[in-house]
């Protein structure tokens, strides 16, 4: 059974490595120059470095249909830049997961495949797609919803180890990003971190970098370019987070949902 996975990210990462370990067959889409923080566990990163590996799942940049049919039969997850998803055609897969966290659909339909299922903010469960899990942190994390919406974008990150916004590096001014410290390093409260047209970023609290932007992306103003994580365990950098894998549980019961509901 086919999946598309729309966005690489690492919540759509966490999806597709429950998916693939489920059995299922995955495809995901990307953009051309994907912003992904957390590139350790991401994807995305597949599209600059041509082959990822999360968690013994390994992903594949393709270029073509053929080359996408290939890496399914290698049991690689393809992952194809296809910003509007137009492999759907192609490909009419069974299962549609929209994971780009927008926050709002950037073109989803309920008529995508036979079952669709958003991520987060911006989808009507029953309209624009057959079931929306819940991505906000805190008591309803991962819980399916089969009616209605997921709870609205806060703009306000959520709480780890005591921190909520402190824990992000934003663009303090557009430009082209460059990283001074990697992923998996410690850094103190003030410690340059980053820099951006010449503006130098720096971490508002300790803990180890868990993601920061790829080198040499342009960035605007107050966008996300990294995040710090105050518990200080550098392993959590390079396995998928208990988020993503709530995420995934969610979309893994909507899944079984709708296949048992249909023989019915």
């Amino acid at each position: 059974m086919l999946i598309v996975v729309k966005g690489a990210g690492d919540l759509a990462s966490g999806v597709a490595c429950r998916l693939k370990k489920c059995g299922f067959q995955v495809v995901m889409t990307e953009i051309a120059q994907p912003t992904v923080i957390r590139r350790t566990v991401a994807f995305a990163d597949a599209v600059y470095q041509g082959c990822v590996t999360v968690e013994g799942i390994t992903a594949v940049k393709v270029n073509h249909l053929q080359q996408l049919k290939e890496e399914l039969m290698q049991n690689h997850i393809p992952v194809v830049i296809d910003p509007t998803a137009e492999i759907i055609l192609d490909l009419k897969p069974e299962i549609v997961v929209d994971a780009i966290i927008a926050k709002y659909n950037t073109g989803t339909s309920i008529n995508d495949a036979g079952i669709v299922i958003g991520l987060g903010p911006g989808f009507i469960a029953g309209k624009d797609v057959h079931a929306v899990v819940e991505t906000k942190r805190g008591h309803y994390l991962g819980h399916v919803i089969y009616q209605g919406s997921a709870e609205a974008n806060t703009g306000c990150p959520g709480s780890i180890g005591g921190f909520s916004k402190e824990r992000l590096l934003k663009a303090p001014t557009r430009g082209i990003f460059k990283g001074v410290r990697s992923i998996g390093d410690y850094v103190k409260s003030g410690e340059t971190v980053a820099i951006v047209g010449g503006v130098k970023i720096s971490a508002s609290i300790d803990g180890v970098l868990r993601g920061i932007l790829k080198d040499g992306l342009e960035v605007t103003e107050n966008m996300k370019v990294g995040d710090i994580d105050p518990r200080g365990i550098k392993e959590y950098c390079f396995t998928i987070s208990d988020k993503a894998i709530s995420i995934a549980g969610g979309v893994l019961e909507a899944i079984f949902y709708f296949l048992n509901h249909n023989k019915h």
